[in-house]
């Protein structure tokens, strides 16, 4: 008996026909068994679905990353100097290197740069600046009140400076040269 059970195993699962017969008979058995356990609920599991999306925030509210709002004024204490002429008065020192010692270059620059960035300036070549004189005005983007980013054009580049005023005295707290 187990020889002809063999044979016909065998020969059902070496047909394509026999294979798709019992893949169809498992299919159905699990159907089958599915309505019989099932409590006569006939809706979907994920629901009738909605012809409208569900909203589920205020479409007043706005998340751009862009604001409609005026750009922040740069706040500065009274009697101190605007952003614009602080990177001015910062790029004309900086470009001002020829025939002066490191420290008499460094002290140019000390009024208008924060202590950080004189002590990552401290022996600094003035020799190695790459640019001789200064092209145009500095351009400000604020960032917010106390914090302006200002590129001044030289001519063999542009050099940007990264102003700060956390008590409304701007001062140079960042250097950045982008070659022409």
């Amino acid at each position: 008996m187990s020889g002809l059970v063999a044979r016909t195993l065998n020969g059902i699962f070496r047909s394509r026909w026999g294979i798709a017969v019992v893949i169809a008979v498992m299919v159905l058995a699990v159907v089958g068994i599915g309505r019989v356990f099932s409590d006569g609920d006939s809706t979907s599991p994920l629901g009738n679905g909605s012809p409208a999306p569900a909203i589920s925030i205020n479409p007043s509210d706005d998340d751009s990353v862009v604001s409609s709002d005026p750009p922040p004024t740069p706040r500065t204490s009274p009697g101190r100097a605007q952003p614009e002429a602080v990177a001015y008065a910062f790029a004309s020192a900086w470009v001002d290197h020829d025939g002066v010692t490191a420290k008499k270059w460094l002290n140019r620059l000390q009024p208008n740069a924060t202590p950080r960035l004189t002590d990552q300036l401290r022996g600094a070549d003035p020799a190695g600046i790459p640019a001789d004189r200064i092209i145009g005005r500095p351009s400000l983007v604020t960032i917010n009140a106390t914090m302006v980013n200002a590129t001044v054009t030289m001519d063999s580049g542009k050099l940007g400076l990264r102003l700060v005023a956390p008590e409304g005295h701007w001062l140079v707290d960042g250097i950045d040269w982008t070659p022409a």
